[in-house]
């Protein structure tokens, strides 16, 4: 029997407009005041713009920075009230295993996300876990012209559920070396990307965001002394603060 159920990822009948943020990596204070400038007001535990544009964020919500409970405030009540989407970052999958009990390295910057959130309580941190198991890998948006997955997606994973598609949304693919930070070094997928989708991601810092190929790294190293970073969409405006400081050294 043929079936008409809409795959979570799925949201291309959404047709924005969106602004997409870039990695937060627990810099609150740096997410608040792009938010600003981006037109939203903002409140401890949630944005809303006058426009009713919406925030998509493309993960990576955790780690490095001084406050990821107050970036995990701020978003999960964004989505909560339907102002903003988020995708899953290989940090925020790695936080959820943690707080469930499981074997992970602590490292990265997971160590300060698991002091932090030890300081709230016991609720706030089941909520997390809530909100971080629900987050799919990726979004197809705008009628299919927009694609937000953390670490990029190629056209034919677009919109499809699977271990493979969920990996490469969430993890990217490694090349199985490692640059001189002792950070893996990943696949240029971009370099080969030739789909009609704009493919809007994260997870790998960059010095400026630059178009290749009708795709665009969004990950400019706020928690690293860089920036973070938004682009409106459909008009691909940037729009990108400061870091306060260098949070987590490279």
């Amino acid at each position: 029997m043929e079936t008409t159920e809409r795959l979570p990822n799925d949201l291309r009948h959404l047709t924005g407009p969106f602004d997409v943020v870039g990695d937060v990596h627990g810099c609150r204070v740096e997410l608040a005041h792009l938010l600003r400038e981006l037109g939203y007001e903002v409140a401890e535990d949630g944005a809303a713009h006058p426009d009713g544009r919406t925030a998509v964020f493309v993960g990576d919500l955790v780690d490095r920075g001084p406050d990821t409970p107050g970036v995990l405030r701020l978003v999960m009540g964004m989505v909560r009230a339907g102002t903003a989407l988020c995708v899953r970052g290989n940090h925020d999958d790695k936080l959820a295993r943690a707080l469930k009990g499981r074997d992970v390295t602590v490292v990265h910057g997971l160590e300060k996300s698991l002091a932090q959130l030890a300081r709230e309580s016991a609720e706030f941190r089941a909520e997390v876990l809530e909100f971080l198991d629900a987050l799919v890998p990726h979004y197809v948006l705008d009628g299919g012209d927009l694609v937000v997955a953390h670490a990029g997606l190629p056209e034919r994973y677009h919109g499809v559920e699977s271990a493979k598609s969920r990996a490469l949304a969430v993890w990217g693919q490694s090349t199985g070396a490692l640059d001189a930070r002792g950070f893996p070094v990943r696949h240029p997928w971009f370099e080969e990307y030739s789909g009609t989708a704009t493919v809007l991601y994260g997870h790998t810092p960059v010095e400026e965001p630059a178009w290749v190929n009708g795709t665009l790294c969004l990950d400019t190293g706020c928690a690293f002394g860089g920036a973070l970073t938004a682009v409106r969409w459909p008009e691909r405006d940037l729009v990108s603060v400061p870091a306060r400081r260098v949070w987590y050294p490279r």
